[in-house]
């Protein structure tokens, strides 16, 4: 196995090619979701911190590389995110803390916090939440869905959010439920975002993003946010 400083120098030298290129998409069930066919990292051997281009670290236990994607193995599970996301890897006994930027976006800070504590990307937080209410934290839909990230009642209840239109607690309560839809579709986000929408029943009844043209819609629509939020962070972070 290479060491480990040549590990972060190819991974931020694939980052760099790979920016290059737009994204690769294909569809499933009318949803997109990011592939590619680049060849694969060598995984970490022991527990490392994966650095996003937006500050934040993710703690693994593994990675690899799988084309336009990298697949984080953690405690809980397994989570894929844009390749072009990584600004490194920092070993577990020698990272330095450092202050992790914000999204530009509203209540950014509670964002932030709320997906370094449950290691989900903050920009999936985000555009979520652009899509359920366009940052309107006191938004009401006809499902009787509430606050920022659009939490059923007994949703919120069940994630210990005790008002739900408080826009931190709403936050952690959304970010908590991403996660665990996350852990249970093995990071399939299309599968985690249809589910967020349609509910997990829907996703397990049809095995695959059920075939509503408004869960459909939604899925299209947040993951074209996710990769605009990550292009704009990357070009903040490549101006600064």
């Amino acid at each position: 196995m290479r060491d480990r400083s040549g590990v972060v120098g190819a991974l931020c030298q694939e980052k760099r090619e790979v920016r290059r290129f737009t994204k690769s998409v294909k569809w499933l069930g009318g949803a997109a979701i990011i592939i590619g066919a680049l060849a694969a990292l060598v995984p970490c051997a022991r527990a490392d911190y994966i650095v996003l281009q937006s500050g934040q670290r993710i703690h693994v236990t593994s990675y690899e590389r799988m084309g336009d994607t990298v697949r984080l193995t953690m405690s809980g599970g397994t989570l894929e995110i844009p390749a072009d996301a990584v600004a490194g890897v920092d070993p577990e006994d020698t990272f330095l803390p450092v202050k992790i930027r914000l999204l530009d976006v509203p209540y950014a800070n509670f964002i932030a916090a709320s997906a370094h504590a449950h290691g989900v990307a903050p920009e999936l937080v985000a555009s979520v939440i652009a899509v359920e209410s366009n940052f309107n934290p006191k938004a009401v839909s006809w499902r009787s869905a509430c606050g920022l990230m659009q939490l059923l009642p007994q949703t919120a209840k069940r994630l210990g959010v005790a008002n739900i239109f408080d826009p931190e607690q709403n936050i952690e309560g959304g970010t908590k439920y991403l996660k665990e839809l996350l852990l249970r579709y093995n990071g399939d986000l299309a599968l985690t975002l249809a589910a967020y929408n349609a509910g997990p029943d829907r996703v397990e009844q049809y095995r695959s993003v059920p075939p509503y043209r408004e869960t459909r819609d939604y899925v299209r629509r947040v993951t074209q946010k996710i990769q605009d939020t990550y292009r704009a962070a990357t070009h903040s972070a490549d101006s600064q």
